[in-house]
């Protein structure tokens, strides 16, 4: 098991798709008050299992901060019936089973993908050890070093330590600010106490959901399906979160005498978070931003100028708060001519709008970068939970593709429009001061 952390990204992105056209659903809630949700997949032979809560790293108080990652991690120790870390993945690869999880800022999501003639098995192993895990004080111990090492991992890639200076520069103290490993002074000191309070006060099932995904011929009984299910504890709703706080434009510089800086820059649209209309138009706009080789950054920062080799653009939605990021690997000397350039563009987008061609390239695109990754029964359960425990929106095959489809020129132009060019947080890494950073564009 290789826990991850997941960030969420454009809407263009084949990990983290949205559903397929013929993709019936149908929802069921288990005594214990989790919602079971089914989604057959045609002509595939395989079954993803993923359960999920609204249990992550934003929900954290700030002592907890890194908890639920850390969390997440020791579930996969054992269970009651698979008392051994070792029983949980051999017993996961004698099905031919891919297990694994990954915390994000709102989620928590454990899952395996098995052929479908063992799903009961897989589910069977997956609700032992994630809902009603041991957390045994020992392993706690032992698995707090493993953390340890995956945080000086995280801030030894640049690219990847650039990527946490962004949530802090964009978001500040607020919990969305903090990384979702946490610091290494937390992991340090976590009692198995303050890990099991978090987890019985967030695991709820009335805030989370389990999604069956693919094949669903060789699933159990509705009753052993309730059964299996029921392990998780019933709790009471979690508490709310805060609220994404309001837009910064905060400079986090990482001074390294490196030879490349990795830049990136992120606004906040001043957009409808919950209208999926609106979340629609933002992923055009990402991808003739950035998310294509088509797209205006990639065309001009790598294709013309030869600023980077690596340029582009997303934007996605955290439930209560949306967001455009754009990213940049790069020679530490072109760096400032880079991101002066990139701010002109979001600048020339917001005072001119794309054009029709462009938004009607960059729908295309983002429509078949889905449909491409709707084979991937997986994906479809990862932006199944994404829309049903973070925008609480029913999930629905029809209408992720004709929301896509349907986005207009007008649309996407009213996007750039809300994306005010003067506001924007800035991260990097490699040889620079927060001066190099100014821009009176």
């Amino acid at each position: 098991m290789a826990s991850c952390i997941y960030v969420p990204c454009n809407a263009a992105c084949a990990s983290c798709s949205g559903t397929f056209v013929g993709m019936p659903q149908n929802v069921t809630i288990a005594p214990n008050g989790l919602p079971i949700h089914r989604i057959a997949v045609p002509g595939t032979r395989t079954l993803t299992a993923l359960v999920a809560f609204d249990a992550g790293a934003r929900t954290e108080r700030p002592e907890e901060n890194g908890i639920a990652h850390f969390l997440e991690h020791l579930v996969f120790k054992g269970g009651e019936t698979f008392d051994h870390y070792r029983k949980v993945n051999e017993t996961a690869e004698r099905m031919g089973g891919v297990l694994n999880a990954y915390t994000s800022h709102s989620l928590v999501a454990f899952h395996i993908t098995v052929r479908s003639e063992s799903a009961e098995e897989a589910l069977d192993l997956l609700t032992d050890f994630a809902g009603r895990p041991l957390l045994d004080a020992d392993e706690l111990h032992k698995e707090r070093g493993v953390v340890i090492q995956e945080i000086a991992r995280y801030n030894d890639q640049p690219s990847a330590l650039a990527e946490m200076l962004l949530d802090q520069a964009t978001f500040g103290d607020h919990p969305l600010g903090r990384s979702v490993l946490g610091p290494k002074e937390h992991l340090e000191t976590f009692t198995r106490d303050q890990v099991v309070g978090f987890r019985e006060r967030q695991w709820s099932g009335r805030r989370g959901g389990a999604f069956l995904v693919g094949s669903l011929d060789h699933l159990p009984s509705d009753e052993r399906l309730n059964e299996l299910l029921g392990r998780f504890p019933d709790l009471s709703p979690a508490p709310a979160f805060d609220p994404a706080p309001a837009p910064r434009t905060d400079r986090v510089i990482e001074e390294r005498d490196t030879n490349q800086s990795h830049l990136r820059v992120s606004y906040r649209p001043k957009l409808d978070a919950g209208d999926p209309k609106v979340r629609a138009a933002l992923s055009i706009y990402g991808t003739l931003l950035g998310g294509s080789m088509g797209s205006r950054l990639f065309d001009e920062i790598r294709e013309q100028r030869g600023l980077a080799y690596s340029v582009s653009a997303s934007a996605w939605s955290i439930g209560d708060a949306t967001q455009l990021q754009l990213s940049a690997g790069l020679d530490s000397t072109k760096t400032t001519e880079a991101y002066c350039r990139m701010r002109e563009i979001v600048r020339e987008l917001h005072d001119d709008g794309p054009t029709e061609e462009e938004v009607h390239r960059a729908r295309a695109y983002t429509a078949g970068r889905l449909v491409l990754a709707f084979e991937n029964s997986g994906a479809v359960a990862r932006q199944a939970a994404s829309q049903t425990i973070v925008h609480d929106e029913t999930f629905d095959a029809d209408e992720q593709i004709a929301l896509m489809d349907a986005v207009t020129l007008d649309e996407v132009r009213e996007v750039a429009r809300a994306i005010d060019p003067t506001e924007a947080a800035v991260a990097c890494v490699g040889p620079h001061s927060a001066g190099d950073f100014d821009w009176e564009g």
